[in-house]
């Protein structure tokens, strides 16, 4: 049997955590490399944003947008980069929300200096977005919607992600996201905030979302040269998909179709899936399917949680790697 097909996950808003990759940028001169490439790409925003991200800075300021999705994009195209580099061609890459651009970037549908402007017009684009954030809760997609709906909340509190089969993520604006805590938790759902200050992938990003669109349509797109499984869609990327500015900018508002992405790739053959997140969040995801718990597909994360050994988690990961026939 030849080897598995590799698939590259990356990572989006609610998987940072402070010092993230740092050991990897101290140590690894393909990594830094990368990531100061992007950075400087990034314009005036990219010095404060390193600053931070060297600083280990937590809390409110490394959960805005502003500051977490930068720093996401970095460290999904930093792996990609050293992958490649290294002679390891994905065969497929998932991005989750912030990581289908760092896909999309490493797939040639915009060069790096492009990818820079795109990132910070995202951000600057957050001018437009109300106060707000995420929920994760335990629950199948349909049964938390339809909790909310019938709670004070409303219609103003939607599926912001599908994760998992019973991994649900709510996005919304405030008070309506707080609304929608309390009546998940009172109807006995397990339920937690998710590490974003913004209403992500909800309709209250049209905004934001349409003013992203203006400065996407300044770039030139071209069709991705690695296949891409897009979480806005759940398939992969068309040719005339990948030039549509609308197509990447749209995503801000729309819900994150992880799972359903992740689920068709894996229907059709086992897979080497390559977490290239912050501390292996992407792979808890995948081990919840059943092609990983059956052992038609393997999971690799490269990037350690907080308090590990960061730099032996990253090295393991590149020898599994590599012992994977990848």
């Amino acid at each position: 049997m030849g080897a598995r097909p590799v698939a590259l996950l990356l990572p989006g808003q609610g998987f940072q955590h402070a010092g993230m990759a740092v050991e990897l940028y101290k140590r690894d001169p393909e990594f830094a490399a990368a990531a100061d490439e992007f950075l400087a790409a990034l314009g005036p925003r990219g010095g404060p944003v390193r600053d931070d991200w060297l600083a280990c800075v937590d809390g409110e300021r490394a959960d805005r947008g502003t500051r977490a999705q930068p720093l996401l994009f970095m460290i999904g195209y930093g792996v990609g980069r050293v992958l490649l580099r290294r002679g390891v061609r994905p065969d497929v890459m998932i991005g989750h929300s912030v990581g289908e651009l760092a896909a999309a970037t490493l797939s040639g549908v915009f060069d790096l200096p492009a990818a820079g402007r795109i990132i910070a017009a995202r951000c600057a684009a957050l001018d437009e977005a109300p106060a707000g954030g995420m929920l994760a809760v335990a629950g199948a997609p349909e049964q938390v919607v339809e909790c909310v709906r019938g709670g004070p909340a409303g219609e103003h509190v939607t599926l912001g992600a599908h994760n998992g089969r019973r991994q649900t993520i709510l996005a919304g604006p405030e008070p309506q996201l707080s609304d929608a805590e309390r009546t998940v938790r009172e109807a006995g759902m397990v339920v937690r905030r998710v590490r974003a200050l913004e209403p992500w992938h909800a309709p209250a990003m049209a905004g934001a979302a349409h003013r992203f669109g203006e400065a996407v349509a300044a770039e030139a797109l071209r069709p991705p040269e690695i296949p891409i499984v897009s979480t806005r869609t759940g398939r992969a990327v068309t040719a005339d998909e990948a030039v549509r500015p609308e197509f990447w900018a749209g995503q801000m508002a729309a819900p994150v179709l992880f799972w359903p992405a992740l689920d068709g790739l894996l229907d059709a053959t086992g897979h080497v899936l390559v977490d290239g997140g912050p501390a292996g969040g992407l792979a808890t995801l995948a081990r919840g399917h059943a092609s990983v718990r059956q052992g038609d597909s393997a999971v690799i994360p490269l990037l350690a949680p907080p308090a590990r050994d960061a730099w032996s988690a990253w090295t393991s990961g590149l020898e599994q790697l590599a012992a994977a026939g990848a």
